[in-house]
């Protein structure tokens, strides 16, 4: 067998102890290296079935509810609004890798949207404005944001899987510290809510140059605290948030 025709084969084989056995025997170099990489493959997708799984503690809790992960990002920075989303995943769902936004490369996490966007049953984005945040604190427009995230699902959860918040909606919730990880609903609102808010302040990186929003997505970098130096604060700078509160009052 030539070595391109065992390469299609091996892809063939789901099973580790099938292809040592049928394989392993093969006393070629180029064929011993593609035994060992496709072993090594199904041990990688057989890890990440295994978390998984384990990340879908909280949802195989509740059989037959419909079930909503919620997850907010932008709590931290010091300019744009507190962005929130509502998931609720379809049947037999599965998205190798899928956690934490912010443990994800760029790349995986913009993969990872796109297959949410073309599969989850329904998903909606709740936003709280910087307004918003400067009037009741980030924590209640954190709230604010998940609530308007539920309140936009056109399908209708009965079971709340939340990260490390309360909503007091009369639905069953529960609120999963590091959520984001520990449970695949929540991680996929998490990737969800990050793409949507970083390209919002991608924009915003266009209206108001010179602050590096794109980059920093608000956050306090050197570009950022440079940029208000230079220029002052923005419309979308939050007031009661240091250092922007300090430039305010010494203005």
């Amino acid at each position: 067998m030539k070595l391109s025709e065992l390469k299609s084969l091996l892809e063939t084989y789901t099973d580790a102890e099938d292809i040592r056995l049928d394989f392993g025997g093969d006393a070629r170099t180029g064929a011993q290296k593609m035994v060992a990489a496709r072993l090594r493959q199904l041990e990688l997708e057989a890890k990440l079935k295994e978390n998984y799984l384990v990340a879908s503690e909280f949802e195989i809790r509740y059989p037959g509810e419909v079930i909503c992960g919620i997850d907010e990002v932008g709590r931290g920075p010091l300019a744009g609004p507190v962005v929130a989303c509502a998931v609720i995943l379809e049947e037999d769902h599965y998205y190798p890798g899928l956690t934490d936004s912010k443990k994800l490369s760029a790349k995986k996490r913009q993969s990872l949207e796109a297959l949410l966007l073309e599969r989850v049953r329904d998903y909606s984005i709740g936003v709280a404005t910087v307004e918003e945040i400067d009037a009741i604190n980030i924590y209640e427009a954190s709230k604010r944001a998940m609530l308007r995230a539920v309140q936009g699902l056109t399908v209708k959860p009965t079971v709340l899987l939340i990260d490390a918040m309360t909503l007091n909606t009369g639905l069953i919730e529960e609120a999963i510290i590091k959520g984001d990880m520990r449970s695949v609903s929540i991680g996929a609102a998490s990737i969800l809510a990050k793409e949507y808010r970083d390209r919002l302040m991608a924009e915003y990186d266009q209206k108001y140059p010179g602050y590096d929003f794109k980059q920093n997505a608000g956050y306090g970098t050197k570009k950022h605290l440079e940029g208000l130096e230079a220029h002052g604060i923005t419309p979308i700078h939050r007031r009661t948030f240091e250092p922007v509160k300090s430039i305010i009052r010494n203005v």
